[in-house]
């Protein structure tokens, strides 16, 4: 990141939100993404325009418009958001605001989670990861023998 808070998107989330139809223009302009800090972990997700929406409306599809609660959560969930635009270098501008949020200072770590992208500051990258005992036991729990297809 850069002395005015500004990131680079790396070209290779640009090519694959590209690729996804989520530009007209050329590769590094005009691309719309949302930024948002992430509900469990201290770091901002960016959503793709087309996978923000379709988020916002499977989130709709489950609230009742007449449920307290379920307004509340409506509201601080969409008033968390920033629009960005990628400029003609593929930078975009992180306010200062999410930079606290986020706990992020200068350098910064992209990481690819399928639809969104996650920013994390580099030391709460680290200390969010598991350690490989307990990563090795998660994984093969969730892998394990009852997800096995007979061949």
């Amino acid at each position: 990141m850069d002395a005015k808070g500004r990131a680079f998107l790396p070209a290779v989330f640009r090519k694959i939100l590209q690729a996804d139809g989520n530009d007209t223009a050329d590769v590094d302009s005009g691309l719309r993404l949302v930024l948002r800090k992430d509900v469990f972990q201290p770091c901002l997700v960016l959503y793709p325009e087309n996978i923000w929406n379709e988020q916002m409306d499977a989130l709709r599809q489950r609230l009742n418009r007449w449920n307290k609660q379920h307004q509340q959560v409506f509201r601080q969930f969409v008033s968390e958001v920033e629009v960005l635009t990628l400029d003609g270098n593929g930078r975009f501008l992180i306010p200062k605001r999410y930079l606290r949020m986020a706990d992020i200072e200068q350098d910064i770590k992209f990481v690819g989670m399928g639809d969104t992208i996650e920013i994390w500051s580099n030391q709460q990258a680290e200390k969010s990861q598991m350690n490989p005992a307990d990563f090795s036991q998660a994984l093969e729990e969730l892998m394990g023998e009852d997800t096995l297809v007979d061949s």
